[in-house]
C-alpha cells in the first residue's frame, strides 16, 4: 500500500506524535499533585499557570509553526528536537511559581505544540489518497504513548523523584531523535509527494487557501467550534484527573488504568477513520466526531461506579481517534496543501489555546465550588450545540476546484 518512502514518512510522523506526549496534558498531569505539593499550591492556582502558560505558547506557535513551509523538514524536526530535550530538562529543575510557568512553557509549546505540529504538516502535505490512513497510522504514535505512559509514570514515580524522571526523558530525547529524523527524513523535501494517477490529479487540483483568506471563511468558525471541544475537555479531565478521583471516590490507579480502554479506543477509532476518510472524505465524517464526547459527558454526569471511569475515558477515546485525524485531514481536504503548514499553525495554536481555557476553567469551577457532575453539564451543553451548527452547514463543505 505504501512505498519505502511513504513508510518513512509514517514512522516519522509515529514517533513525533509519541514524543510529542511529553508536553501533552494527560502526561503533565501525572505530575500535579507531586508540584503543587512541593510548591503548595491550590488546584485554581495551578491550573491558572498552566493556562496562561499554555496560551502564550498557543500565540508563538501561530508564527513559529508557518515556518515549517519555508524550511527543510529535517533542519525544522531537528530543531524541534533540540528544543524539546531543553524543555524537559528545564521542567526538572522547577523550584517556583516562576520556574514553573515557564517549564510548562516550553513543555506545552514545545511537545503538544511543534512535536505534533510537525508530524501531522509532514504527513498531510505529503499524502493525498491515503492521507486519511497515514494520519491514522501517525496518529497511533500518541495513542501507545497514552497507553503506556500513564501507569508506568505512575509506578516510577513510587521508585524515583518526579525530577529525576524528566532528567532522563530529556537525554532520551537528544539521543533518539536526531538519529531517527536523519534516517527517515534527511532527503525528504515537500516537492516529493505521493504517487497518483492523472484522474486522482485531477481530483486534487483544488484551491489553496491562504492563511488570511480562511480567516474570512465563516465555515472555518463553525469548524473550529467542533475541533476545539476535544481538547479543552479532555485538557481539563486530564490536568484534574485527581480532583475526579476524589470526588467520585475511585482508587489511586482507576483512571490511570482507564487509560488503557481510552488508548485502544483512539487506536481501534484511528484506523478505522483512516479508511472511511479516504473513502467517504473528512468532511463527511465531521458530524460525528464529538457525538462519543458527549455521551462520556453523561456517563461522567450519571455513574458513580469506579466501572463507569472505564467507560467514561473509553467514549473520549472514540472522540479523540476521529479528532486527531480529522483535525489534520480536514484542512488539506477544503483548504489545500500549498500553505497547509501556515493553516495547520493557527489550527494548532487554536487547539493549544483551548487546553489553555479548559485548564483555566475547570480549576476556577473546581476552586469555586462546582461539582465534577456540574461541570460536566457545562461541557455536554457546548459540544451538543457545536454539533448543531455543524449539521447546519454540513452540506456546504466542499471545495473549491480550480
Amino acid at each position: 500500500m505504501f512505498n519505502k518512502l511513504s513508510l518513512k514518512v509514517i514512522v516519522f510522523g509515529f514517533i513525533f506524535t509519541f514524543f510529542s506526549s511529553f508536553g501533552q496534558s494527560f502526561f503533565l498531569g501525572i505530575f500535579n499533585t507531586s508540584i503543587r505539593n512541593e510548591l503548595s499550591i491550590t488546584h485554581g492556582q495551578f491550573g491558572t499557570i498552566y493556562a496562561s502558560a499554555t496560551l502564550l505558547s498557543s500565540f508563538l506557535l501561530i508564527w513559529v509553526g508557518k515556518k515549517i513551509d519555508d524550511i527543510n523538514i529535517f533542519k525544522f524536526a531537528l530543531l524541534v528536537t533540540l528544543l524539546l530535550s531543553f524543555s524537559c530538562y528545564f521542567f526538572s529543575k522547577i523550584s517556583s511559581i516562576l520556574i514553573l510557568f515557564i517549564a510548562i512553557f516550553l513543555m506545552r509549546f514545545s511537545g503538544q505544540g511543534m512535536m505534533s505540529h510537525t508530524a501531522t504538516t509532514t504527513i498531510s502535505r505529503y499524502f493525498t489518497k491515503s492521507r486519511g490512513k497515514a494520519l491514522s497510522t501517525g496518529w497511533f504514535g500518541l495513542s501507545s504513548a497514552e497507553f503506556v505512559l500513564p501507569v508506568f509514570m505512575i509506578y516510577l514515580l513510587s521508585v524515583i523523584d518526579w525530577r529525576l524522571i524528566w532528567t532522563y526523558i530529556s537525554i532520551l530525547i537528544l539521543l533518539f531523535l536526531p538519529i531517527i529524523s536523519f534516517i527517515l527524513i534527511k532527503k525528504l523535501n515537500f516537492d516529493s509527494r505521493e504517487e497518483l494517477s492523472e484522474n486522482e490529479k485531477k481530483l486534487t487540483n483544488i484551491k489553496n487557501w491562504t492563511r488570511s483568506e480562511v480567516l474570512k471563511d465563516y465555515r472555518f468558525y463553525i469548524l473550529c467550534m467542533n475541533m476545539l471541544a476535544m481538547p479543552w475537555i479532555a485538557t481539563g479531565v486530564f490536568v484534574y484527573q485527581s480532583f475526579i478521583l476524589s470526588s467520585k471516590g475511585w482508587g489511586q490507579y482507576v483512571i490511570a488504568q482507564s487509560f488503557m480502554v481510552y488508548s485502544v479506543a483512539s487506536v481501534i477509532t484511528l484506523f478505522l477513520a483512516g479508511f472511511l476518510i479516504d473513502k467517504f472524505t473528512s468532511r463527511k465524517l465531521l458530524i460525528y466526531m464529538n457525538i462519543p464526547l458527549l455521551l462520556s459527558a453523561g456517563v461522567l454526569f450519571y455513574f458513580k461506579s469506579s466501572i463507569s471511569s472505564f467507560f467514561f475515558l473509553g467514549l473520549i477515546g472514540i472522540s479523540n481517534g476521529l479528532a486527531n485525524v480529522l483535525g489534520s485531514s480536514t484542512w488539506a481536504e477544503i483548504y489545500g496543501v500549498k500553505h497547509i503548514g501556515a493553516i495547520k499553525a493557527l489550527t494548532t495554536a487554536l487547539m493549544v489555546f483551548a487546553t489553555a481555557f479548559g485548564t483555566a476553567l475547570f480549576g476556577a469551577l473546581i476552586d469555586k465550588g462546582l461539582t465534577i457532575e456540574n461541570i460536566s453539564i457545562i461541557s455536554g451543553i457546548y459540544i451538543f450545540l457545536s454539533i448543531v451548527l455543524l449539521f447546519i452547514i454540513k452540506d456546504k463543505l466542499n471545495p473549491q476546484y480550480q
